[in-house]
């Protein structure tokens, strides 16, 4: 089967949780996929583990906050770019790019000094997705503003 070929960003959306387009960076140097997420909340309910938090969809903008919920599936230690390890969450959500739907391990993590909201890791990738490194948008285009805005 033909692997489906993205570039080094794409708009990716997590229907799940309710955000419908975040920018991501497509990196075969992060083994997990991550979503900027901030006041993450861990909470029980009826013995099973769940975690609230907001998160912010849009770069270079904080206004808009997207309050989400889910399962957690694990809670491990991460190493980021830089070497620095940190415990984080990981949930499980559908993702859609392009065309193509499933679903993937996310992190959770405060993103907000970062480029991208949204990392798309190699785990999520294997057996789906092709990269050119060399371009952008391959499958998805920049949604429209809400009528009104600009």
């Amino acid at each position: 089967m033909a692997q489906t070929t993205l570039g080094w960003r794409e708009w990716v959306s997590l229907p799940e949780l309710g955000i419908s387009d975040v920018k991501a960076k497509i990196d075969t140097g992060a083994r997990s996929s991550s979503l900027h997420a901030i006041d993450i909340n861990p909470i029980d309910e009826n013995g099973e583990k769940w975690v609230e938090f907001k998160v912010n969809p849009v770069q270079h903008q904080t206004s808009t906050l997207k309050p989400c919920r889910a399962r957690v599936k694990d809670y491990r230690q991460v190493t980021d770019s830089g070497g620095h390890r940190s415990m984080r969450y990981v949930i499980e959500t559908t993702l859609c790019i392009g065309e193509q739907q499933f679903t993937a391990e996310v992190t959770l993590a405060d993103r907000s000094q970062m480029m991208f909201r949204m990392l798309l890791g190699r785990t999520a990738m294997k057996n789906r997705f092709a990269v050119d490194p060399g371009k952008s948008y391959c499958v998805s285009q920049k949604p429209s503003p809400p009528s009104g805005t600009i």
